[in-house]
C-alpha cells in the first residue's frame, strides 16, 4: 500500500511506494535517467505510467475484451441450420510412400 505523508505545510504529498531492483535494472535505470536528464525516482515514474498505458491498451485491443459469445443465440442458431447429407460414402485416404525415403 502506498503511503501519504503531509508536507510542513499541512498539504498531503504524492503517495509513496518503495520498490527492490535487481543490480542490473537498477543500472540500467540509472544511466537511463541520466540520458534524458532526469532524476531515477522521475525516471522510474516516467517508465511505470508508459508501462501502465501500453498494458490498458493492450487489454482493450485483445480478444478476450470483446463481448462474450452468446451461447444461447449460437445454439439457436446451428439449430435452424437445415441438415445436410453427404453424398456418396466417405473415401479412404490412402499415403503413398516417396521413393527418396526407402
Amino acid at each position: 500500500m502506498a503511503t501519504r505523508q503531509n508536507s510542513t505545510n499541512g498539504k498531503p504529498k504524492s503517495p509513496r511506494i518503495q520498490v527492490v531492483l535487481p543490480e542490473l535494472i537498477c543500472e540500467q535505470l540509472t544511466s537511463l535517467a541520466e540520458s534524458e536528464s532526469r532524476t531515477v525516482s522521475n525516471m522510474a515514474k516516467v517508465l511505470i505510467q508508459e508501462g501502465i498505458k501500453k498494458h490498458f491498451e493492450i487489454e482493450v485491443n485483445s480478444p478476450k475484451a470483446d463481448k462474450p459469445i452468446n451461447t444461447d443465440n449460437f445454439r439457436n442458431s446451428l439449430e435452424r441450420q437445415g441438415i445436410k447429407r453427404l453424398k456418396g460414402a466417405p473415401q479412404r485416404i490412402r499415403y503413398t510412400k516417396n521413393s527418396e525415403n526407402q
